[in-house]
């Protein structure tokens, strides 16, 4: 089989590699599409995933047919359509350190298990729009970490893949007000298609003042008025700006998440966080949400379908890498294998 292989600095090569042997606890699953993250150029560009690794193979938004089936394997059948878990797998996480990679024709679940790596879902949904249940999972952790309630108002900062996804999340668990921010029309246009409350271009509106209109004023703990009265900032952008903005302009009691990475230092300053007793909450991967999200998928997937920018043939993978990670080149790249 053929598998897109990290071999160096900026250096991507398809390996011609032995498909993987199914064992009594395995199945094979044929790949049909897998979704880049932007993690993927980064690092194609430093030459590895993990340090210290040599020759990683890439991909870890993967959905497929199931094709071989160990014998001791239950609920799963060969012609089954699935998305992999890739961190519910015993050898390392799929496309990211791991053994093996969704950029490869043939994908081997190890002690392969539904509910735990693997979600069957119905064969009428396309499979670029299966392979987000991956990175949309992650956008659902971020905000389950933020805790949110029905009467909650929200704020998303970055309209890219996962901060659409995680406003999905938010009207999945039926927060009252979701506002969307970004710097791009086209961007929070899609937004309002699907299900922004409003959306603000930070660009060219000021920002607290459009949050006053949409969520109502708020106070910190020393009586300070004016302040948006949002209940939850969920920051999917990765700008030091955001997270200055919440600091600054954040009510007594409100929350922030961060699920983007950040490559700058920012300067916190304690002292004047303390009268907000502002929560703030970090998100890395998924646990259960997972499978939340390919139940949700699985009712709204003409939704998500809308998340996808680019679909790239296997044959073009370097070029699908590459336009994933030219900033402001597309929103969501998923690869093909048909």
């Amino acid at each position: 089989m053929r598998a897109a292989t990290i071999t160096g600095p900026d250096e991507l090569t398809i390996l011609d590699v032995e498909t993987p042997a199914v064992g009594p606890a395995d199945v094979l699953v044929t790949m049909k599409a897998c979704g880049l993250c932007g993690s993927d150029p980064h690092s194609l560009a430093a030459g590895f995933i993990v340090p210290g690794a040599v020759q990683t193979r890439l991909g870890h938004e993967p959905a497929g047919v199931v094709s071989q089936v160990g014998g001791d394997v239950v609920g799963l059948a060969v012609g089954d359509h699935v998305v992999v878990n890739p961190m519910g797998v015993p050898d390392a996480i799929i496309g990211a350190g791991g053994p093996q990679g969704g950029l490869s024709e043939y994908l081997l679940v190890r002690e392969a298990a539904v509910g735990r790596n693997l979600r069957i879902l119905p064969p009428h949904i396309p499979f670029h729009v299966a392979a987000l249940v991956e990175p949309m999972s992650v956008a659902r952790r971020a905000v389950n970490r933020t805790r949110p309630s029905a009467s909650d108002t929200a704020v998303v900062f970055g309209a890219g893949p996962v901060g659409l996804g995680a406003l999905l999340a938010f009207k999945a668990l039926g927060v009252a007000n979701v506002v969307v921010v970004d710097v791009q029309a086209n961007r929070l246009e899609k937004a309002l298609r699907l299900g922004a409350d409003a959306v603000v271009n930070s660009a060219e509106e000021d920002l607290a003042e459009r949050l006053v209109q949409l969520h109502g004023s708020g106070a910190d703990a020393f009586g300070v008025q004016g302040l948006p009265g949002t209940d939850i900032y969920l920051d999917a952008a990765g700008v030091p700006s955001v997270v200055e903005f919440v600091l600054r302009s954040a009510k007594q009691g409100a929350r922030l998440g961060v699920v983007a990475i950040h490559r700058k230092t920012i300067e916190v300053d304690f002292e004047a966080l303390i009268p907000k007793e502002l929560a703030i909450v970090a998100s890395m991967g998924y646990a259960d949400e997972f499978f939340q999200v390919a139940d949700d998928l699985e009712a709204n997937w003409e939704k998500y379908a809308l998340i996808v920018s680019d679909v790239v043939p296997f044959d073009s993978v370097e070029r699908a890498i590459r336009l994933a990670g030219t900033p402001g080149a597309t929103d969501k790249v998923v690869v093909t294998f048909d």
